[in-house]
């Protein structure tokens, strides 16, 4: 049988293998940690969002510049596939209301246990605490339990993730290795990662608290959505789906509330006040919570005395802000292997036989399903690919 080594056993690799597999090789899947999936897991703890079910367009819209290099990855399994192979899987899934789809069970757990009895039925054979450290002449290095082992298979498909979270496995440490053979890489950067503000004291009472029916803005990234105040800073989905363009540099700005004008607020704000202190008016008038009253003030302290200013402060809040979270606390990063350094089937142009899949791409997403998607996406792209390579050669 033809040998096919995968590294990394994130969705990207395992898909890759059961690619590699069904198409008769013997796939060897090595993962540096002690059990595989791990970030995989971890995105399921607050609800595994496989992908979104939603027209083709808007979906490939969510990759921006990378739509191009991605859209016949992502045509070939697209968000309707994803769902028919976790089903497969035996795992039902549903759509809530804004399209993002989720197994019923929630949790990554299930459908990894399924995945992984699957594969066991088939050619494939899992090495973990397995170290890949790059090539000793043209084989494969890894640094294991038991001493240095060395692999030289037909075909090898990479699958490392990017640059974040790498208490789970992501560490980036494979970007010297393919620059060492000429690879062209774009430098790491987080991705759908919160950002950093320095609160005063007064503002130690509201961490934990929710944003609800917000809208965020960072230069031409917005979102609606919700965010959380915490200790370090704003988290949440709202906030992920715009940190691009505060790594850019472009100002953010928040609107308290994103369905009424201008006009409205200040009609609202011209109710008689009496003897009620501005706090209390905003709420009565607005229905804004505790939270959302404090962080105007923390913001944007002392606070206009015009109402229509008010009114466009409201609308248009500037977060003063210290920049993204660490990358190693984003949820993703940008950067990776260029798609100019890859054929179309992803194999990488310096290293005939040696394929890429997943978050070691130079591609980003904002979360909402985007992410694994694209993961499962390419990591059975570029399965049929060096399946279809290793069997021709």
């Amino acid at each position: 049988m033809k040998q096919a080594v995968v590294i990394g056993a994130g969705p990207a690799g395992l898909m890759a293998a059961e690619i590699l597999a069904a198409a008769g090789l013997h796939v060897t899947v090595c993962d540096a940690k002690p059990s595989v999936g791990r970030k995989f897991l971890m995105a399921g703890k607050s609800g595994l969002n496989l992908t979104k079910s939603e027209p083709l367009d808007p979906f490939m819209g969510a990759y921006a510049e990378a739509q191009r290099a991605l859209k016949p990855v992502i045509t070939a399994f697209d968000s309707q596939a994803v769902q028919a192979w976790a089903h497969d899987l035996g795992q039902e899934v549903f759509t809530g209301s804004t399209g993002r789809v989720f197994p019923k069970a929630m949790k990554a757990s299930p459908l990894l246990r399924a995945w992984l009895a699957r594969l066991g039925q088939s050619n494939v054979q899992i090495n973990t605490r397995w170290l890949w450290r790059g090539w000793e002449g043209v084989a494969l290095e890894f640094v294991t339990p038991q001493g240095r082992e060395y692999l030289s298979p037909d075909v090898t498909v990479l699958a490392l993730g990017g640059a974040s979270w790498a208490r789970l496995g992501s560490t980036g440490d494979w970007a010297a290795y393919l620059r060492a053979k000429g690879v062209a890489l774009t430098d790491f950067a987080p991705a759908n990662a919160g950002i950093r503000v320095e609160w005063s004291d007064h503002m130690t009472r509201h961490f934990g608290a929710a944003l609800k029916g917000i809208a965020l803005t960072s230069g031409p990234y917005s979102s609606r959505g919700e965010a959380a105040i915490s200790k370090r800073g704003l988290e949440g989905g709202g906030v992920y789906s715009i940190s691009r363009g505060v790594r850019e540099g472009h100002p953010l700005t928040l609107d308290m509330l994103p369905d009424l004008s201008v006009p409205e607020i200040t009609a609202r704000l011209s109710k008689p006040r009496g003897k009620a202190s501005l706090k209390e008016h905003l709420r009565k008038t607005l229905k804004l919570p505790p939270a959302q009253i404090a962080l105007l003030q923390e913001m944007a302290r002392p606070l206009p005395d015009g109402l229509r200013a008010l009114a466009r402060l409201i609308k248009a809040l500037p977060i003063k802000h210290a920049g993204l979270r660490p990358m190693d606390e984003a949820i993703s990063t940008a950067g990776g292997i260029r798609f100019d350094a890859l054929d179309k089937g992803l194999m990488i142009d310096a290293l005939p036989g040696v394929f890429a899949a997943g978050e070691m791409l130079d591609w980003e997403a904002p979360t909402g399903g985007y992410l694994i998607s694209a993961c499962l996406a390419t990591g059975r792209w570029a399965g049929e690919h060096a399946a279809d390579w290793a069997l021709r050669g």
